[in-house]
């Protein structure tokens, strides 16, 4: 008797692995592309990056992730120090210590600067507090890989949360600033009012430049080495150490050469603080429209910033 015999199936080389599936030539899918299935069912690419207004309201809904992130970050960095949180007053003290001893004493940058102390170590805290946000800013994404690729969260909270920190380090620094200005017979006018503006305006591009940095330092790490060398140059320029009118009026410069001096960020921002807190700094050693440039900063810096970010969202931790 004959037998019917189901047929075999096709014989698998197990160097080649699975013999191919058989095209499906009907259904209702049948010849439309990888995108347009995707349309069809609501795909998307996973770590897309999405279009701004909705990467805002991603930002605004973990306001409290980035808050409580650079919360934690501020608490940590001492946490090792047998002074602990201390560390985050005393360390603006004794820098601004050192370059009084060899400024005000050594090369004499107080001469004709009234208040030289209270007018130092503001330039120092405010310069700080830019120089720390472009320092970490820098590692914000390199230096958090792990991070970056385990959670799905907009890569700009972690900038935004390093600014965040800088800014609870500079208020626990101001603490210190009030009483060294009570100290030397500065004490509280209606101008200081101007402190809140003024450091708001700075908080917004130091933002801005710690998402413009974190995208260049995810793209080239060693741009975190060059830093301190850039901020260091950028310090010396901006009138920390010593009274910007002063200096210039000693050198025959070019005149733009003074605008670009006078309108350098952080000299904008040095200058309003100075001018908020300090009865010897007068109107007239700001330079014209102050309050116009440091908006103007602000706005570049915050707004171009942002978006520079977000135009690499989708590349943050992929090699």
């Amino acid at each position: 008797m004959s037998q019917v015999l189901d047929p075999l199936p096709p014989r698998q080389d197990p160097a080649r692995g699975a013999a191919p599936a058989p095209a499906d030539t009907g259904g209702p899918d049948a010849g439309l592309s990888g995108a347009e299935l995707a349309a069809r069912y609501g795909l998307s690419v996973s770590g897309a990056r999405p279009p701004l207004t909705r990467y805002v309201r991603q930002l605004w809904g973990r306001r409290h992730f980035i808050l409580a992130f650079s919360t934690a970050k501020l608490t940590a960095q001492y946490s090792q120090a047998k002074l602990g949180q201390l560390w985050q007053v005393m360390t603006p003290l004794l820098n601004a210590g050192v370059y009084l001893l060899i400024f005000g004493l050594l090369l004499g940058t107080s001469r004709g600067v009234p208040d030289f102390v209270p007018f130092l170590v503001t330039g120092v805290f405010i310069f700080t507090f830019t120089q720390s946000c472009a320092m970490a800013g820098t590692r914000a994404i390199s230096g958090n890989l792990g991070l970056v690729r385990a959670l799905h969260f907009p890569r700009a909270s972690l900038p935004i949360s390093f600014a965040l920190q800088q800014l609870q380090q500079l208020l626990y620094s101001m603490i210190a600033l009030v009483v060294i200005l009570f100290a030397f017979g500065v004490w509280p006018r209606p101008s200081w009012l101007l402190v809140v503006p003024a450091l708001l305006l700075q908080f917004v591009f130091n933002t801005g430049l710690a998402l413009i940095l974190a995208r260049v330092g995810a793209k080239t790490p060693d741009v975190a080495q060059l830093m301190p060398f850039i901020t260091r140059t950028w310090m010396y320029t901006s009138g920390v150490m010593f009274s910007l009118p002063h200096m210039l009026a000693k050198h025959d410069l070019p005149s733009w050469v003074h605008t670009v001096m006078q309108c350098n960020p952080t000299a904008v921002f040095i200058d309003l603080m100075r001018f908020a807190l300090i009865d010897s700094f007068h109107s007239d050693q700001l330079p014209p429209h102050v309050w116009a440039i440091a908006l103007g900063w602000a706005l570049l810096s915050g707004v171009g910033g942002f978006v520079y970010f977000w135009k690499a969202e989708e590349r943050y931790g992929r090699g």
